[in-house]
């Protein structure tokens, strides 16, 4: 009886705390066959361990699918922010110029205005796509000289031989690259107005007729009659 009473008062070892019960099945040994244990090594077939399971990979089939390419090309020729004085204040609007082609020949031209950046370049896209132009090329440039006017600005369009490129700047240039003419060369008279210069540009290409080859002239022999 003492002995038992004896044995329950001796005290735990110094720095050791109360011994916790082992866990069976833990620790991160590497799983079993079975996976059992839910280790961190390689689980094997079902188990729930992280290692390269039967799972497969998770990005295997995922991923944005890819955008489809755009049927015109566009670009911002002129973007200002435009003010009406009305009655009850000013109103501030934006106004966006823009040009669109596909390089192969169209291009078109649409002026809109809006309450924000990006109504108004929709608003032009839309008008753009309406208006339209389609080039007559021959030999990779214009097939003649053209040469038209809008408000105080005056365009003139040359055709050149290949290997020139397009010996112009500003709107002139922007609105070729687009419609995808690769040599020519312009003038530009009057008015420095960027909106009324791609104007006077887009009447020019209107103008433009396709190509004709004239037929050679064939001079036909004179027979003289010898009395």
């Amino acid at each position: 009886m003492t002995e038992a009473i004896k044995s329950a008062a001796v005290p735990a070892p110094a720095g050791r705390g109360p011994q916790r019960a082992t866990r069976t099945g833990g620790g991160r040994a590497p799983g079993g066959a079975a996976g059992q244990g839910g280790s961190r090594g390689p689980g094997g077939q079902g188990g729930s361990g992280r290692g390269p399971g039967a799972g497969g990979d998770r990005r295997s089939g995922g991923g944005r699918p890819e955008r489809e390419p755009r049927e015109f090309e566009q670009k911002i020729l002129e973007l200002a922010r435009v003010t009406r004085v009305t009655k009850g204040g000013k109103r501030m609007r934006f106004r966006a110029c823009l040009i669109i082609g596909d390089r192969r020949g169209r291009v078109g031209m649409g002026v809109a205005k809006g309450a924000d950046v990006a109504m108004s370049v929709e608003k032009a896209f839309r008008k753009a796509k309406k208006d339209m132009v389609t080039i007559p090329l021959h030999n990779e440039t214009i097939p003649h000289i053209v040469d038209r006017k809008f408000a105080a600005a005056r365009v003139l369009l040359m055709p050149a031989p290949q290997g020139t490129g397009l010996k112009c700047g500003g709107p002139i240039r922007v609105i070729l690259e687009l419609a995808g003419v690769p040599n020519a060369v312009s003038k530009v008279m009057g008015s420095n107005n960027k909106i009324n210069n791609a104007k006077a540009v887009m009447a020019a290409l209107k103008a433009l007729r396709p190509f004709v080859a004239k037929a050679p002239k064939v001079v036909e022999a004179v027979t003289t009659e010898t009395k």
